[in-house]
């Protein structure tokens, strides 16, 4: 009877239909491409440029690629609204709060491709968490905007989304050392928050385990899933959130500026960055402020192939010592119902994600050099941008969904357990990437 009401309402779970809407995309795609009808999906990549005082190079571009705004809007509502329908949310109320929420995006892509706030490290990312933040503790949302602020589900599909972007040969490349230095970071620092929050500061376990999968493994992603997991409160995984925000943006900053004071080689600096940021958007900005294409490099070895790949692990980790060790079950009562209970709590986007990555990489292998290098332009290339854009809807709706007032009734507390966390994080990463694999780092070209 357990396995028919599971079956009965899979499609009831965001996970799935993120992973429906990612690989159904993907999969499209690449159908498209071997039929020679892939412009459509080029024509959804809607990359703003660049531009300075002149807005009308803006003008231009929105002018001549009109048609594909309506593509990407269109195939976004559409898959979105109707997932949503299926879940229980309101249509009507769901398509007028995307549609809010697409128009939003656009304003802040505009202003993230401006020259001057790129200067100033205001990408994208960031100023779509700002200006939410800005809007939710400035006025009131109206009830029905609320719908489609559905942070989990567009950084779900981002997610599986990024795993076409990221083939297995790129984890290759990462090599054991990049590996062996994400696995110290990441379980040094777990092991410090949750410790630091349960121990010293008397936080819930749940509460700990969510904060410090936020501050070790993949940022907000990690949080979303490992607060899943362990059935964490939902205002602690917002506070988990919000403590990931706040000290992303701190290290936007902070990193970049101490790396160049030290003098640190690109290469050292980028796998730096990628062990003390928490949040890939983030860190890219951040790694990018290095002005060398090596810190990038370095930096998604470290960050986007072994921190985030930890979700999973973690994921797994945590829902059993749900299970087993914080929920006072009997030992029978655990080995009973641990298997089962550790399946439904695995954040099961992250399946689509491997399946996401396995398929471009069998693709692409099967492919001759050419075929291979047009696959890439025009299916890989067009699903980063897609990605790019569900995670600006991310970050908004974080920002929309973040009041400051409501982050004091938690008190100090979870700031200091994240803080005794970044102390240790930040030495360690800069030991690890200058002392210890400084060589490896140096060799990345």
């Amino acid at each position: 009877m357990a396995i028919r009401t599971h079956i009965d309402t899979w499609y009831k779970k965001e996970d799935y239909w993120a992973i429906i809407i990612a690989l159904g995309l993907i999969l499209v795609s690449t159908t498209a491409f071997f039929g020679g009808t892939a412009k459509t999906l080029s024509a959804m990549a809607i990359n703003i440029p660049g531009w300075s005082g002149d807005f009308s190079k803006i003008v231009e571009y929105f002018s001549k690629n009109l048609a594909g705004v309506a593509y990407l809007f269109g195939f976004f509502a559409a898959v979105f609204t109707g997932a949503g329908r299926v879940l229980g949310y309101r249509t009507g109320n769901y398509l007028a709060s995307f549609s809010a929420l697409f128009l939003l995006s656009i304003i802040v892509t505009v202003l993230g491709s401006n020259k001057f706030l790129k200067e100033w490290q205001l990408e994208t990312p960031l100023l779509a968490l700002l200006v939410g933040m800005i809007i939710s503790n400035t006025a009131k949302l109206p009830q029905w905007f609320q719908t489609g602020l559905r942070t989990e589900f567009y950084v779900k599909t981002g997610i599986v989304l990024m795993g076409a972007t990221l083939p297995f040969t790129v984890i290759m490349q990462a090599g054991p050392l990049a590996i062996m230095q994400a696995t110290i970071v990441a379980v040094v620092t777990f092991a410090t928050i949750y410790f630091a929050a349960t121990r010293l500061l008397g936080l819930d376990q749940r509460f700990g385990a969510t904060l410090a999968a936020g501050g070790s493994i993949c940022g907000v992603s990690a949080s979303i899933a490992i607060g899943g997991a362990c059935q964490a409160k939902k205002e602690h995984v917002s506070v988990s959130i919000s403590m990931v925000i706040i000290w992303a943006v701190v290290m936007i900053f902070l990193l970049p500026m101490m790396a160049k004071w030290l003098g640190l080689a690109p290469g050292p600096a980028g796998a730096w960055i990628g062990t003390s940021e928490f949040a890939d958007a983030a860190g890219f900005a951040a790694a990018e402020a290095m002005g060398d294409e090596r810190a990038v490099k370095t930096f998604t070895l470290m960050k986007v192939v072994g921190r985030d790949m930890f979700v999973g692990v973690w994921a797994l980790l945590v829902a059993f010592l749900s299970v087993t060790r914080w929920e006072n079950k009997t030992s029978a009562e655990a080995s009973r119902v641990s298997t089962k209970e550790i399946w439904q709590r695995f954040p099961k986007f992250i399946i689509g994600f491997l399946a996401a990555s396995i398929f471009t990489t069998l693709v692409i292998t099967y492919l001759d050099p050419k075929l291979s290098a047009s696959f890439t332009k025009e299916v890989i290339g067009p699903v980063k941008s897609l990605r790019g854009w569900t995670f600006t809807w991310t970050f908004l709706c974080i920002g929309l969904t973040t009041r400051l007032k409501d982050l004091t009734s938690f008190g100090w507390k979870p700031l200091a357990a994240f803080a005794i966390g970044v102390l240790i994080n930040v030495p360690l990463g800069y030991v690890l990437s200058n002392v210890f694999f400084v060589d490896y780092w140096l060799r990345v070209k």
